[in-house]
């Protein structure tokens, strides 16, 4: 069973579906996966709160850390929670930290995000309302492996949305999250048995 440390910052929609898909009966994920840590940059991140209403070890790392000169040592710290945790994947669920060197040494080829476009355009934050401004006709998402460039590791998948006469922000950004939803566990689900976990 592949074993997952989740770290997101702020509501953990994504996260939600990928433990729904854990725990519901005939899941996409059922006896493919378990979520052995979630962890946050903020503490007062609802991801957390998700975390222990499902009964699984929530963390949160020190209030302001990132905004001192210690963030090298506080991802190192971060890396030691999830090694200790037993994880095969770590898995970015609206994770808004760039990972850096500590984490990313520390898993080469074991981290993966998702990100609101279909990569390689509109990387960094916002991308839907980069794509409204663009006016392009469809969007999506897509799951990467994450590297050392922002949105810049080999996709793992995709998937597109459409972009509607008269969709704002919000409206976009809420169906691009129903596809995200789809495609998150179905990505691990796929990566499980490639890792040889299911």
């Amino acid at each position: 069973m592949l074993k997952l440390a989740v770290l997101g910052s702020g509501k953990g929609s994504n996260f939600v579906a990928i433990q729904n898909a854990i725990v519901s009966s005939g899941g996409i994920l059922a006896d493919k996966a378990r979520v052995v840590l979630v962890a946050s940059d903020n503490a007062g991140a609802g991801i957390l709160d998700h975390a222990r209403a499902f009964g699984l070890p929530a963390e949160a790392l020190p209030k302001g850390a990132f905004k001192t000169k210690l963030e090298p040592e506080i991802e190192q710290t971060l890396a030691s929670l999830i090694r200790r945790s037993g994880a095969d994947l770590v898995v970015l669920a609206g994770y808004m930290r760039v990972v850096k060197a500590p984490l990313l040494d520390a898993f080469p080829e074991r981290i993966i995000n998702i990100h609101p476009s279909i990569l390689p355009a509109f990387k960094g934050l916002e991308a839907w309302k980069q794509a409204l401004a663009a006016g392009v006709a469809e969007t999506g998402c897509t799951v990467h492996w994450v590297n050392a460039e922002i949105d810049g590791g080999d996709v793992l998948g995709q998937e597109r949305v459409p972009i509607l006469p008269g969709d704002t922000a919000e409206t976009l950004h809420a169906r691009i999250h129903e596809a995200e939803h789809r495609l998150y566990p179905a990505v691990i689900a796929r990566l499980a048995v490639e890792l040889g976990k299911a």
